[in-house]
């Protein structure tokens, strides 16, 4: 089954911690990101392209570093692995990232961890383009000699790294960057973010031989990036931790290898300094002297760039001088105004163009051309073809907008036009996640949302209702419940209170420790009977009155049939007794129970990868699907001549995991996504458009929304 993908249009919107201009190509770039693959800059369309669409292995979508050839504008390659605990592999393309040569390797990334600023730790040698160095953060430096197809461990390298952890969620910075001198053959730089006594290390003879750099930074800051001028100076950005979080103090050092001395050339030192440290570098190819560097983790203020044209004697501070224009994407201004960034752990000056530079935030990429010019600094979003998000959930109503979201870090939208980026996030309350959407389906302008921020308590409230389809919103607060025995806060105050909305909009159910339910907009709250807490409510989408959970606890399906005051037990004859496999304790899980949009009592449950559909409000179940074993799936409008919605599912049928569509109540599926269109199979979660039929919107992990219509006459 063909089908047209395309993406929903946020723009950027995720931590992209690296961006490299092509030294050989005007008008080429190439960025990183942290869980959404590599893009690269086509100047002529004026737009990023995503280059690894086409990947199924989900750890390659976390790039820890890429490095474009100094030699042959078209050949670039990507170092992908966003975790430690999965697999790794050095990507290789001739064809600007249109077809690559996949290598795995035997050294472990972690392109989404802490440290993921740091780089870039692939480097290629300038005098043998096929000859490249990886420096790697558990196992120390490698090398390849055959253009990245074969790896061995450089043995003569000093630090043979700290190993794989033994804690899943613990990493090592590790060798941090490899940077070749262009006007020495057979000069390398390398840098160690580990806690030691030497930090930089030197090779005069191609990597055969190699002796730490004396002198220079103290030994606590560890190095996180360098750039090296055409005069053959080394700038190198330092902190005391590796990032993004948790850095309180840097610094800025500069080291002429010719001299053998260093120069400190930071530009904020001693007692006045800010908390934060500095991560971005760059030097202009045309005049060594102009030199950029970019503060991270600096909170008060604001992080910034410094622009220095005298080596770092002098430097300007471009916040105070710069403005951003983000009509492109108007979220950025969140509730105010869009400030100069945070996490600016990528810096980059065109080599072409000494006016042309970039900077990476934790929400999107700025570029201007203006870099050189004085007075106000213009900056804009370049994030055209970029969706770097992840989504937590999503949701298609009746009526209203076709699509509402909930994002990971930038809330969600109300997308009214899917070509468009958004006026603006779901606000008030604004809660950086949304775990739960749910709209009336009789009155879909109704809508309500749960959420939580990057802390562990909500300040005000992580619930909201809306009457306009999720354009506005309004705040709304249930009983304070009392801390558990642990001392842990309840439910709504985390954002771990799923909330669900009648059929007719008029009542609202919340999942807190004694769940209970409204039928006037907060105003009074009543505690549910015969509910079991944090289960995830379904309301049926047509009949106002019935409320569905699973009861994990006693393997039951328990319904209420007077609109949420009362939940009772039915015979759900069919289903296994071990209702277990639907329980989850992850408040960003989508429900295992959904209920078809067009009939009332019509039901769906997916335990554990079987899928069970009753007809008569859970009374009976009878399992379908047999063919495929399902991890996410939603519903959409029936195919011509059904009457069951039309299902789509990620899940694996005859050993293929794929994108896949069933007209039929599941008997038989079809796939409709391609080799080209996989996105690492990082989904969040899946659903069909109740008023379009074939029209399938899938939340990924990191390459925004994608929705996807069949193509007549092709299959």
């Amino acid at each position: 089954m063909a089908y047209d993908w395309r993406n929903v249009r946020v723009g950027g919107g995720g931590f992209t911690p690296g961006v490299v201009f092509s030294p050989v190509e005007p008008g080429l770039a190439w960025l990183r990101s942290d869980m959404g693959g590599a893009y690269r800059w086509d100047a002529q369309a004026k737009r990023w392209w995503p280059l690894q669409d086409s990947v199924s292995e989900g750890n390659y979508m976390g790039i820890e570093s890429i490095a474009a050839d100094p030699v042959d504008p078209g050949t670039v390659y990507l170092a992908a692995g966003m975790n430690w605990s999965a697999p790794a592999a050095i990507f290789r393309s001739t064809d600007y990232g249109a077809t690559w040569r996949v290598t795995p390797v035997p050294f472990r990334m972690g392109g989404n961890e802490n440290g993921r600023g740091l780089g870039e730790r692939l480097a290629i040698d300038p005098f043998d383009h096929d000859r490249l160095f990886f420096g790697s953060r558990h196992q120390g430096l490698w090398q390849s000699t055959d253009a990245g197809a074969t790896w061995r461990k450089v043995g003569s390298f000093p630090l043979s790294g700290l190993g794989l952890p033994t804690d899943r969620r613990a990493t090592h910075g590790g060798l941090s960057f490899v940077v070749f001198d262009h006007r020495a053959k057979g000069r390398i730089f390398v840098g160690n973010a580990d806690p030691g006594a030497q930090h930089l290390f030197q090779s005069d003879d191609g990597g055969k031989t190699w002796h730490p750099v004396s002198g220079g930074p103290p030994a606590d800051l560890l190095p996180a990036k360098a750039a090296l001028g055409r005069d053959g100076v080394l700038t190198v950005t330092l902190c005391d931790g590796i990032g993004p979080n948790g850095i309180t103090r840097g610094a800025v050092w500069r080291f002429d290898p010719k001299a053998g001395d260093w120069q400190d050339v930071t530009p904020i030192k001693g007692k006045d300094a800010p908390v934060g440290g500095y991560m971005g570098v760059a030097v202009a190819a045309s005049d060594p002297d102009t030199v950029a560097v970019s503060t991270v983790d600096r909170g008060d203020p604001v992080d910034t760039v410094w622009l220095s044209h005298d080596g770092g004697g002098h430097w300007d501070e471009l916040y105070k001088r710069s403005v951003r224009d983000v009509s492109a994407t108007p979220f950025l201004d969140f509730d105010g105004k869009a400030n100069f960034g945070h996490w600016i752990a990528g810096l980059a000056i065109d080599p072409f163009d000494a006016n042309h530079a970039a900077y990476v935030t934790g929400a999107t990429v700025y570029a201007t051309n203006e870099l050189q010019e004085p007075g106000t600094m213009h900056w804009t979003p370049w994030t055209r073809g970029i969706e770097q998000t992840a989504i937590i959930t999503l949701t298609s109503p009746t009526g209203g907008a076709h699509l509402v979201s909930g994002f990971g870090d930038i809330s969600g939208f109300r997308h009214d036009d899917l070509a468009v980026s958004p006026p603006h996030m779901h606000l008030n309350p604004f809660l950086a996640n949304t775990n739960t959407l749910d709209y009336a389906g009789r009155a879909p302008l109704v809508m309500v949302r749960s959420g939580n921020i990057h802390a562990p308590v909500v300040p005000d409230t992580s619930l909201a209702w809306s009457a306009d389809g999720g354009g506005s919103w309004t705040r709304l607060h249930v009983p304070a419940g009392k801390a558990h025995a642990d001392g842990s806060p309840p439910p709504e105050q985390t954002g771990n209170a799923a909330i669900t909305v009648s059929a007719d909009g008029s009542t609202f159910l919340v999942e807190t420790d004694a769940p209970r339910f409204t039928r006037d907009r907060g105003a009074h709250w009543q505690t549910i009977e015969g509910l079991p807490s944090r289960v995830r409510v379904t309301a049926d989408k047509v009949d106002a009155r019935r409320f569905y959970a699973v009861d994990f606890v006693k393997g039951r399906i328990v319904r209420s049939d007077d609109g949420g005051a009362h939940f009772h037990a039915v015979a759900g004859s069919g289903l296994p007794a071990d209702l277990s496999a639907a329980r989850s304790t992850n408040r960003e899980a989508p429900p295992p129970l959904l209920a078809d949009p067009g009939r009332a009592g019509a039901l769906w449950v997916n335990l554990d990868g079987a899928l069970w559909h009753s007809a008569d409000f859970g009374e009976t179940w009878t399992r379908t699907g047999k063919t495929i074993e399902i991890e996410r799936y939603g519903l959409g409008k029936p195919a011509p001549g059904h009457d069951d919605p039309a299902l789509y599912a990620l899940g694996t049928v005859d050993g293929l995991r794929a994108i896949w569509r069933s007209v039929d109540g599941g008997n038989d599926w079809v796939r409709i996504n391609d080799e080209a269109h996989q996105w690492g199979l990082r989904i969040r979660v899946i659903s069909g458009d109740p008023r379009r039929f074939g029209r399938v919107y899938i939340g990924t992990d990191g390459r925004g929304i994608v929705y996807g219509d069949p193509v007549e006459g092709r299959k």
